[in-house]
């Protein structure tokens, strides 16, 4: 993947503006913040950790780990929690997918399907092809 980022442009931080990417796409569905029991932490940050842990448990059945993501789309129901809690999500979206920053949307809605659902997340991956070299900005 190749970081698209525009002279003069400052730099996004905990995102990219856009990738480049070539190879197998694969797409996760949004992912909320439940274990695989169905239980959800009782806090934003919380979820939002365990939606992450949920989308690397996909990926790796293609094979893909964090690294891989080029794109996410995170549903929120509370502006308010997730801009009071942004350090902590930061740290906890870093101990789940490194240092890899894909292109994101935050959308804020009413709410989820899942009544005790705060965040859901969705995610596009690209495993490159053998040809393809990875790069980074």
């Amino acid at each position: 993947m190749r970081i698209l980022q525009p002279p003069g442009w400052p730099r996004p931080k905990g995102y990219s503006n856009g990738l480049e990417a070539s190879g197998r796409l694969v797409f996760v569905a949004g992912q909320i913040g439940w274990d695989e029991r169905g239980c959800f932490p009782g806090d934003f940050v919380g979820q939002f950790s365990q939606a992450l842990r949920n989308i690397v448990a996909v990926l790796e059945e293609a094979g893909l780990g964090p690294g891989h993501v080029a794109r996410m789309t995170w549903y929120i129901t509370d502006k308010a929690a997730y801009l009071r809690d942004l350090p902590e999500i930061g740290r906890a979206y870093r101990e789940v997918m490194g240092r890899n920053y894909p292109t994101m949307s935050v959308v804020v809605v009413a709410g989820l399907v899942e009544d005790e659902a705060l965040v859901e997340i969705e995610a596009t991956a690209v495993a490159p092809s053998e040809t393809d070299h990875v790069a980074t900005a």
